[in-house]
């Protein structure tokens, strides 16, 4: 039997049907869509896609239609705390200024770090701040987004976001987004013994005590730092760091495992922490080296670079690095050359927030 609407009295088709409502409600509400507003005071319009933790995607950052800057993103989503953290990685488009340059890195890009805030019905935001990509403790400004139906600007792949629910989450078409590369398999790895890093942020030597020169003296003369005499710290000074991948501090430690990226062909490398040597003469295998980094030890910021003490017999150096932090992994290909360095940054969203 019937009632006056035609829906059927059975109870379990009525349950199954609010179930959907519901099911269909709560994942409405996800990161993956278009957000306009404002990034460090300019009008920006971002597209978002994730798939698992990870984000993909553009930004826009506009003045008018035909008057824009677009970089390819890069991000990570926290489910447990709704904490984003996305940067620009690549310069794609530059409309508007004399010409299209594209596919370049640029001085203006930008990191992010926001909340994702639904306060009820379809409103959906983005808050947190700015800073630049390439220099820690560097918060310019603040990240003011809302999400949107339809975008101003138009991608080949925009299908992707409106048909995310149904078949657009298919990881392949995802990684099309931003040309992602296929994963390297590697063998079980036979970890060398792990290396606790014990860092103490904003700790420095004093400097050497300097007597107040007689009234009779002369001038003291100014002398230029001394170069550094290590080999790997020259190079470390000597050579631009170039952002390869930020990685959220999730948890309280962060295992780092360093392999060869091809071939193996004896690179070797040397890391730095905040600019001071932590390990060198690392001999880059099929093995990883690994070490061991205690979050609590380090600051809300921080800069971890990979310097090429040596290239192998197939130059560049590169390396595959894989990030432990709680239970997540993060994976990310490292380039290094005599001109330029590779630079991950480790970030906690809790303080940067701050």
């Amino acid at each position: 039997m019937k009632n006056s609407s035609g829906i059927s009295r059975h109870p379990f088709l009525l349950l199954s049907l609010l179930f959907i409502t519901i099911s269909f409600s709560v994942s409405a509400q996800t990161i993956t869509g278009v957000w306009r507003g404002k990034i460090k005071g300019q009008q920006a319009e971002v597209k978002i896609v994730k798939s698992g933790d990870e984000l993909v995607g553009v930004a826009y950052y506009y003045q008018k239609r035909n008057k824009y800057k677009r970089y390819s993103l890069r991000g990570h989503f926290d489910p447990n705390t709704n904490s984003v953290i996305w940067w620009d990685e690549m310069l794609l488009d530059d409309y508007g200024t004399g010409g299209i340059m594209q596919l370049r890195p640029d001085a203006g890009a930008q990191m992010m770090v926001a909340d994702f805030n639904c306060p009820g019905g379809e409103e959906m935001y983005l808050d947190g701040t700015s800073s630049s990509r390439d220099k820690q403790n560097s918060k310019n400004g603040e990240v003011h987004l809302q999400k949107m139906s339809k975008p101003i600007f138009n991608d080949e792949w925009d299908f992707i976001i409106d048909n995310y629910f149904v078949g657009g989450n298919d990881p392949i078409l995802i990684d099309s987004i931003s040309q992602i590369t296929a994963k390297v398999n590697f063998p079980e790895e036979k970890t060398m013994k792990p290396v606790t890093v014990i860092v103490a942020p904003g700790k420095t030597d004093p400097p050497p005590a300097i007597s107040a020169p007689e009234p009779t003296a002369p001038a003291p003369v100014a002398v230029a730092p001394a170069a550094p005499s290590d080999p790997a710290e020259k190079k470390f000074s000597t050579r631009k760091n170039v952002l390869q991948t930020v990685i959220p501090i999730t948890a309280k430690t962060i295992e780092l495992r360093f392999y060869d990226n091809a071939q193996v062909d004896g690179d070797s490398i040397a890391l730095f922490l905040n600019g001071k040597l932590l390990f060198k003469n690392i001999r880059l295998t099929e093995e990883a080296y690994t070490i061991k980094i205690n979050a609590a030890d380090l600051q809300a910021d921080n800069e971890l670079v990979m310097v090429a003490e040596n290239l192998g017999s197939i130059p560049p150096n590169t390396s595959f690095m894989v990030a432990i932090v709680g239970d997540k992994r993060y994976e990310a290909r490292l380039f290094a050359n005599e001109q330029s360095s590779a630079m991950i940054r480790l970030v906690n969203p809790e303080l940067l927030k701050e």
